[in-house]
């Protein structure tokens, strides 16, 4: 979605055009695999660097596009939220010293934005999902003000023809109803381009498909959202239901994710799986287009197949085939969209060496696939990893092996052969491979992030230990540290004074209902210990309030075993957001002489402030 769309388009005439480039795409790039004009000489690695900006306060920070400016660089662009940007790093021939040159480069990037991000108060972090992104930042205020964006989000709305459904357990559940495409933007990721031979495309791609569970699990570092923990890689369940334009219905039907694994083994050739993807997906933007690809071809030109481009990248396989043109060649290349951003620049080049390594190494008995397994094997691998990350139990080849066993005893000896195929220096083969090695017997960062929020949460609320993980994160990656040497963080050091009321707002709240009894709303209230509970409609809606204080001055004549809650409750309710200040919210329950807040996100109640919470 790189392309600058200008707006969604209303057009008949142009999606009708649009529709018959997409065609003719198809069959240009069949004239070129016909006429063996690819670029299979020579192989080449890339890569996409996603990350989050934030705040003073380890908060998301709505400035890419002030940030951008100030960077003027055309390796950065902007992402969905305004939070978040992307670096596109240069090409360079796997071979040598090329990790080296990748790793520099985009040390260098991130160092030149890190300094233009200081100057307006922002930091930078690389982090799967930012740990402190809450409700409120995944509005559509947050959205990039950018009109394909916009045009992004309608027509996904559109085909969904309602809400969003969040849906994921774990530890934790997470149920929400979401009213745009946003829940997408808490995802960043490391995104890795390997450049693959025409004749090899089908064998590397369920090669790909094949290895991508295992090399997952060694990989998480999205543990939780919003403070929930879910999956180890909560990315891969986030993605897909935050894109997922599937519609319910009463008939039992197949319907294919925009956000998927696949279905099976491919077969035949690159073309194939565009076709596949083109006919089990609509068409979700368009633009004008000046030329016939196919005249292209015919006149001997190289076309760029912009219709076919822009539609496949509207469906995101966690594998995805790429077409491409680079110094008048075209050329295929496999994007690896499964590794989440972080836990650090080492780390990142590590599983990048990892999957090249694996991807370059494949033994030849791999060639074909399907009569080594099964392919609902392999996408059972994945959603497993991404459930259990380094925890898995993998199906490989007809035998169950750990995820540690697995990763030491058969990929990382096939990916080091792989690099030394490829002439890759041999100390950045071992500096990198090390790492990976290092990790699968120590802890990913997913391992480290719930390690080390759980210990925060026996001391703090929520919010404040995600504010202070994700404080521990910066400070780990500025030393460029590998997550396998990152240690816990030391309660005793901490000195952060909470600012928000949502760092101590108690979030975990018992309410009651108006057709609840008051006789039932005094025994929660004692024997939870607790004097006042809000109470709610059949909406989920905050609609009253029942204090025990207010309760004892009630005529004593009220009989409460048949007395609802309707009846007594107060109405006229004080409340405040989130992030309302602690001074701002003392000085409320001072003023109206109040003993709790309820705190509200719209009209619903997320959490309740007393005088004890303020101590």
């Amino acid at each position: 979605m790189g392309e600058m769309i200008k707006q969604r388009s209303q057009n008949t005439t142009e999606r009708m055009a649009f529709v018959q480039h997409l065609i003719n795409d198809v069959k240009a790039l069949e004239l070129l695999l016909k006429n063996g004009s690819f670029e299979d000489d020579i192989v080449r690695i890339g890569a996409e660097q996603e990350l989050c900006l934030i705040d003073q306060e380890y908060r998301p920070y709505g400035v890419n596009l002030k940030l951008l400016e100030a960077i003027n660089d055309d390796h950065f662009t902007t992402e969905l939220a305004n939070y978040n940007i992307e670096i596109n790093l240069d090409p360079f021939e796997l071979k040598g010293n090329c990790f080296n040159l990748v790793e520099q480069q985009l040390r260098s990037l991130l160092q030149k934005a890190a300094e233009k991000a200081d100057g307006m108060g922002a930091k930078l972090l690389l982090a799967g999902i930012l740990p402190t992104i809450g409700k409120k930042e995944v509005g559509l205020e947050y959205l990039t003000p950018i009109p394909r964006y916009f045009a992004l989000n309608d027509m996904l709305k559109a085909y969904k023809g309602g809400d969003f459904n969040l849906k994921i357990r774990g530890v934790d559940e997470l149920f929400l109803k979401h009213d745009s495409v946003m829940f997408e933007a808490c995802n960043t990721s490391f995104q890795l381009h390997l450049q693959i031979p025409t004749y090899d495309f089908i064998s590397s791609y369920n090669w790909a498909q094949a290895i991508a569970g295992p090399v997952l699990s060694v990989c998480c570092n999205s543990p939780m959202l919003m403070g929930r923990e879910l999956w180890k890689e909560t990315r891969i369940a986030l993605f897909q239901q935050s894109l997922d334009t599937r519609k319910t219905a009463h008939a039992l039907k197949n319907q294919t994710p925009r956000v998927g694994f696949g279905d099976d083994w491919e077969t035949g050739s690159v073309a194939e799986i565009f076709k596949k993807d083109i006919s089990k997906h609509r068409i979700l933007l368009t633009k004008h287009i000046e030329e016939n690809s196919l005249d292209i071809v015919k006149s001997g030109r190289i076309p760029k197949l912009p219709a076919l481009c822009l539609h496949n990248g509207t469906v995101y396989r966690w594998n995805r085939p790429c077409y491409g043109v680079g110094g008048g060649k075209p050329h295929l290349r496999i994007e690896n969209r499964y590794i989440p951003s972080g836990p650090s620049v080492l780390d990142e080049m590590a599983n990048f060496a990892f999957w090249v390594g694996l991807m370059r190494g494949r033994p030849r008995s791999f060639d074909d696939m399907a009569s080594h397994m099964d392919f609902k094997s392999a996408k059972t691998n994945f959603i497993k990893a991404a459930r259990t990350g380094k925890e898995t139990l993998f199906s490989w080849c007809g035998e169950a092996y750990s995820a540690k066993k697995l990763v030491l005893n058969k990929l990382l000896p096939i990916a080091y052969k792989g690099l030394h195929r490829c002439g890759i220096d041999e100390e950045d083969v071992e500096r990198l491979l090390g790492v990976i090695e290092a990790r699968t017997n120590g802890r990913t960062g997913e391992q480290w992030q719930v390690a080390n929020i759980r210990e925060l949460k026996k001391r703090y609320r929520t919010d404040k230990s995600l504010v202070l993980l994700t404080k521990h994160m910066v400070e780990n990656q500025t030393e460029n540290l590998p997550i396998h040497l990152w240690k816990d963080i030391d309660l005793k050091e901490i000195k952060r004074k909470p600012k928000l009321v949502k760092e101590i707002m108690t979030s975990h709240v018992l309410k009651l209902y108006e057709d609840d009894y008051v006789s039932m709303a005094m025994a929660i209230m004692e024997w939870n210990q607790i004097h006042h509970i809000p109470v709610e409609n059949d909406q989920g809606e905050l609609v009253g309030l029942l204090t025990w204080s207010y309760l004892e001055s009630l005529d004593k004549s009220i009989d409460f075993e048949k007395t609802t809650v309707a009846d007594v409750m107060i109405t006229r309710i004080v409340s405040v957001s989130p992030d309302e200040k602690i001074e701002s919210a003392s000085a409320i329950l001072k003023k109206h002489e109040i003993g709790c807040l309820p705190i509200v996100l719209g009209k619903t109640i997320v959490g309740i402030l007393s005088k004890s919470d303020l101590v």
